[in-house]
């Protein structure tokens, strides 16, 4: 494992990334209703990435046709953009990733479409929350394992729902994906120990049944295995002198102003 820390320098540069993506994202949100494609949704944040003089990471990156994963539903992850068309009462994970002068930013956010069920709605609330609990967690001294035994705690024991085993975060900088894994499950005060320059993408991905999931046809797009509902949501964060930073404060800009640590 080759762990790639950032100087206090590169973590402004994907600062900077991360501010090019919340603009896109919070451009997303505004234009999320029934009626909508997630083709449309692509085209859109690709035109509005590429206007700030940054390319969309996803686009082409192992062969992924779109600049946006669009996940609807019980789809978790890596949904590809197309002629998918929002309904009311549809939930919709949306994944970017920003490439800003070398420097990667990642994020996601599951969004209701019009008015959700009352299990949906708790998914969403609790997989969000599952995420802010990480975050403290990300402090140079703590392990590895202390991130993910933060999520599966609140979300499995607390909650009742489940963390997805098999797919996890990543550590990012000039890749997409990095040393180390991120699992969102764990033992406390196990695996890598966190230091000060390491810059991590943690992202919960819970269903409100089993954790086992499937891929499609497509070879891309993956679905919680019994086919119910599915949540995603991702910051990129920093471990820094003064704590956990996170460069992709989506939940500050739509104005839910947490406190991130």
């Amino acid at each position: 494992m080759a762990i790639v820390k950032k100087s206090p320098e590169q973590i402004e540069q994907m600062a900077a990334a991360g501010e090019v993506l919340v603009k896109t994202m919070n451009l997303l949100a505004s234009k999320i209703r029934p009626g909508v494609t997630t083709l449309e949704l692509d085209q859109a944040a690709e035109r509005f990435i590429r206007s700030q003089g940054c390319e969309p990471a996803f686009k082409g990156y192992r062969g992924f046709p779109g600049s946006i994963c669009a996940s609807p539903n019980s789809m978790v992850v890596h949904g590809i953009p197309g002629s998918y068309t929002l309904e009311r009462g549809d939930i919709l994970s949306i994944d970017i990733g920003v490439v800003r002068q070398g420097w990667v930013a990642d994020a996601a956010r599951t969004f209701a479409v019009g008015p959700i069920s009352p299990i949906a709605q708790r998914l969403l609330t609790v997989t969000e929350e599952a995420l802010h609990r990480a975050v403290p967690q990300c402090v140079a001294g703590n392990h590895l394992g202390d991130i993910g035994h933060a999520i599966e705690r609140y979300v499995e024991h607390e909650q009742g729902f489940s963390v997805v085993r098999t797919l996890v975060g990543h550590g990012i900088g000039r890749d997409m994906h990095e040393d180390p894994q991120v699992p969102n499950y764990g033992k406390a005060r196990s695996g890598v120990l966190l230091e000060e320059g390491m810059v991590l993408a943690v992202e919960p991905m819970v269903t409100v049944g089993t954790r086992d999931v499937r891929l499609a046809a497509d070879q891309w797009s993956i679905f919680s295995a019994d086919g119910t509902l599915a949540a995603h949501f991702e910051f990129t964060i920093a471990i820094t002198g003064d704590g956990p930073r996170v460069l992709t404060p989506w939940h500050e800009a739509d104005g839910g102003g947490r406190v991130a640590a």
